[in-house]
Parts: structure tokens; C-alpha cells; sequence
């Protein structure tokens, strides 16, 4: 399994068009039949006018043969691109593999964070076991939805995702999780690993499977 996180930077003033277009034009023509989307997301702090896609592949080459096979729909090559286009001033993606399951949080309304951390050259897989190994003791505070080592785009990253009822429940989730010995323990042997972290608070799209 493949996933691959687009991030599309809107031009001033067009994030509702953005999403909007992409919920009611985008997903009616592109369902499922050309790659999963997993999420779809706009930013509420950290980088503003943002919309973040998810998509899941069974492997690079369904991806590659997939996104021809779209770029042949003449719906959405017609309908929606025209459209899209002239919003945007910027697209990046990160091609990604999961480290841990991605796991679908149990209810809606959620808030979630994307944290995307660049580690030391060559020392993205020392920290992603550290952080695999002491996620039973971090899940007692929230549940991860995924966490993935970036093979393209970002190289020497590793991204994870979380879910929260709000932003208050995110606090002090964070807050346990600092005292807790366990958690302590795993950032004095991983901590150093990390040249740059960032964090976005990201809110569910109406389209999005996650909310």
C-alpha cells in the first residue's frame, strides 16, 4: 500500500471555492475508481489556505496506471480541471509508506493533526521503530490514525496523524502524554533524531471518508 498526501496552497480568498469544487464536482466524477481517498482536509493553523487530500494505492504502478487512466476522463479533464486550476498557486505531494496501520478514528467530529518531522540524514527508521515501538504507551492518551516514512517529496520525514474531539481534548491529551514515564523515556533516546517538526490543525471537508 501506497499513500500519497497532495497539498494544494489556494489563491487568495478561494479556499471555500477550492473545497467546494472539489466536493461537488471533483468526487462525483473521481470516486473511489481512480485511487482511495482516505481524507480531505483545510488548514485552521499552521500553513493558512491549504487543502490537504489523501489517497491510498495498492503500490506505485496502480497509482501510475490509475492517474492516466483520470487524466483520459474527459469529465474531469473538461469539467473539473478548467475549474480547479485558476484557484491554486501551488501544489506539492509526498509519496508515503505506513509504519503503523492507518485506523479510521471510532467517531466524527474530529480535529485533526498532521505533524511531519525531518529527521538526521539516514535516521528516519531509527526514529520511526522508537516511535512504533512506544506507541501502545502514547495511545493511552489519543489515537493515532496512521503514521508514515516519506519516500518521495520530503526525503528523511516521517508524518503522522491524529484525530481529537477538539482542540481543548488535544491539549490535554498532549499535556498526559508529556508525564507520562513512558512517553519521557521514548523522547531522551529519540529527540536528538529530529533536525525540524511542524505541526497543522486540519478540519474535516464535507466530502471527507474521515471526519
Amino acid at each position: 500500500m501506497i499513500y500519497e498526501l497532495r497539498t494544494y496552497t489556494a489563491a487568495p480568498g478561494k479556499i471555500r471555492a477550492v473545497v467546494k469544487n472539489s466536493a461537488e464536482v471533483g468526487r462525483p466524477i473521481r470516486g473511489d475508481d481512480y485511487g482511495k481517498l482516505e481524507g480531505y482536509w483545510s488548514t485552521e493553523i499552521g500553513p493558512l489556505g491549504q487543502v490537504m487530500h489523501l489517497w491510498s494505492y495498492e503500490s506505485l504502478e496502480e497509482r501510475q496506471r490509475l492517474r492516466a487512466a483520470l487524466a483520459e476522463n474527459r469529465a474531469w479533464v473538461e469539467d473539473y480541471l478548467p475549474v480547479l486550476r485558476p484557484q491554486l498557486v501551488r501544489q506539492d505531494i509526498r509519496l508515503m509508506n505506513a509504519f503503523l496501520p492507518f485506523k479510521a478514528p471510532e467517531n466524527e467530529g474530529n480535529v485533526y493533526e498532521l505533524r511531519n518531522y525531518r529527521t538526521q540524514v539516514g535516521k528516519v527508521r531509527e526514529w520511526a521503530g522508537h516511535f512504533a515501538d512506544v506507541m501502545p504507551a502514547r495511545e493511552r492518551h489519543s489515537r493515532n490514525v496512521c503514521a508514515w516514512v516519506t519516500e518521495a517529496g520530503q526525503p528523511n520525514e516521517v508524518c503522522h496523524l491524529w484525530a481529537y474531539p477538539d482542540l481543548n481534548a488535544r491539549a490535554s491529551a498532549r499535556a498526559a502524554a508529556g508525564r507520562d514515564p513512558d512517553w519521557q523515556a521514548f523522547l531522551e533516546k529519540s529527540a536528538h533524531l529530529i533536525v525540524e517538526a511542524h505541526s497543522t490543525i486540519l478540519l474535516p471537508a464535507p466530502h471527507s471518508p474521515l471526519q
